[in-house]
């Protein structure tokens, strides 16, 4: 056995050990005319990272022991692996431009904690998370991959149990493949073929999962990558619920607030008032640190764009289908909720006008040395980056042990300035995951002007 952490926690001494690991091969090989999987543009310039997703399940009754369950997730992962044949190949650990589909299957590691899993939540940073995950891959580069010199696996896993029998899923995927929709599906799949294996209700007819991949022409852009900003000090991550109740009150308090400006707010979104306060504070908490000095800043809005399109996309296509419009904030006085506001439904109106995927890829390419202004900008303003996945239903993912009780998205992260928005787990409200830098989290917190509407 290895043990990866041993940790000490209100006086007691808690391991974390991994007790197995092994590749997981899809169960049919993968057609010849499918063996090359050309990543897209977007996917060429996505974060050259593995994006986190953990979900904590409680101690179910539904199986004899752990050992059946274990073996229902693996033989369940290797049926899901045929649909998402790309997820099992290799890809250069540099500038990849495609995926050798090749069928060599993702490293599956089984771990234990002796901690009881409602202790460990209790008692567990969200930074401190990393342990939870297959050979630490949270926001690693492609090259902290193992298995090759110069090639790496897009997938990884480790399923984590603790000692009251609940269960941490942790999935680790290369953002080169997917965005974070693409990681909801494949959870979520996953999670319905090892809920039919369990119930042995799957009657081999068909599969009950379509995960729609696109063919794409050969391009490569010999780009690693958008860089990722990380703080000098270190990030960590809070998170913070947002009643609907208070949403309510929010909204009414920036309408109040823009009803005597040139640009009155008369009906915004929840997200619209959520992200501008949430902008407003991390802005104030970072200028503090900063003896009141105001650096120019710039806002970005991941932005999923399967829907957005003329002809749109099934919910199901996996890929990096995401737009990051953004707009830069100069001075304090552009902090008003009318500004932000507006600027941000501008941003909305931005990814509205593409025809297909093709007409946003075509656009793409004539954007000229795209990645040399993207550097150039990170390096003038810091940037803040607020993503969403309240549309996806996370805590109905279901492998027939029940509901999660917790679900902690890509927040898990070294970097900094990041808001990651899903739904409240009872349904009421918005959870935020906010990553800052640790001196500005300390400030951001505790301000009144957000604790009053969490």
């Amino acid at each position: 056995m290895e043990i990866i952490r041993n940790m000490v926690r209100c006086g007691q001494r808690h391991l974390h050990t991994i007790v197995s690991r092994k590749i997981i091969k899809p169960s049919s090989p993968t057609p010849s005319r499918l063996k090359t999987y050309n990543l897209s543009l977007f996917d060429q310039l996505a974060p050259d990272a593995y994006m986190p997703m953990v979900i904590f399940y409680p101690n179910s009754k539904l199986h004899a022991n752990s050992h059946v369950k274990m073996m229902d997730m693996k033989n369940s992962l290797s049926r899901t692996l045929t649909q998402y044949y790309p997820f099992a190949g290799r890809l250069a650990k540099t500038t990849p431009s495609f995926v050798d589909c090749n069928d060599e299957g993702v490293e599956f590691l089984e771990a234990h904690n002796d901690n009881l899993l409602s202790d460990f939540l209790n008692n567990t940073q969200y930074e401190d998370l990393d342990q939870l995950f297959p050979n630490g891959l949270v926001w690693q580069q492609l090259r902290s991959c193992s298995f090759e010199k110069d090639r790496a696996s897009p997938l990884a896993i480790q399923v984590n149990q603790f000692a009251c029998g609940g269960i941490a899923v942790a999935v680790s995927l290369s953002h080169k493949i997917a965005d974070g929709s693409s990681l909801c599906n494949f959870f979520n799949d996953w999670a319905i073929m090892t809920r039919l294996s369990s119930r042995e209700e799957h009657n081999g007819h068909g599969s009950p999962i379509n995960p729609y991949f696109i063919s794409f022409k050969n391009t490569n852009l010999n780009y690693q990558g958008i860089p990722t900003s990380k703080s000098q000090d270190g990030a960590v991550t809070r998170s913070f619920v947002f009643p609907n109740s208070r949403l309510n009150d929010l909204k009414l308090k920036v309408i109040k607030m823009t009803t005597q400006s040139e640009q009155p707010i008369t009906n915004p979104t929840r997200m619209e008032v959520l992200n501008w306060l949430l902008y407003k504070c991390a802005i104030k908490a970072a200028r503090k640190n900063n003896l009141g000095s105001f650096k120019p800043t710039r806002f970005a809005l991941a932005t999923e764009i399967r829907n957005k399109m003329t002809e749109p996309l099934p919910k199901t296509t996996i890929g990096n289908i995401v737009c990051l419009p953004a707009f830069s904030t100069d001075n304090p006085n552009q902090t008003t909720p009318s500004n932000f506001i507006s600027q941000l439904k501008n941003l909305k109106m931005e990814v509205q006008g593409f025809q297909n995927i093709q007409d946003a890829i075509e656009r793409l390419q004539h954007t000229s040395d795209l990645p040399t202004i993207v550097k150039s900008e990170q390096r003038k303003v810091g940037y803040y980056l607020s993503s969403s996945l309240c549309w996806y239903p996370l805590h109905g993912i279901d492998f027939g042990w029940g509901k999660p009780i917790k679900v902690v998205p890509s927040a898990v992260t070294p970097m900094c300035n990041r808001f990651v928005f899903v739904d409240a787990r009872n349904g009421d409200g918005i959870e935020v995951f906010v990553s800052l830098g640790k001196q500005d989290m300390e400030i951001f917190q505790t301000d009144p002007e957000l604790l009053a509407f969490c």
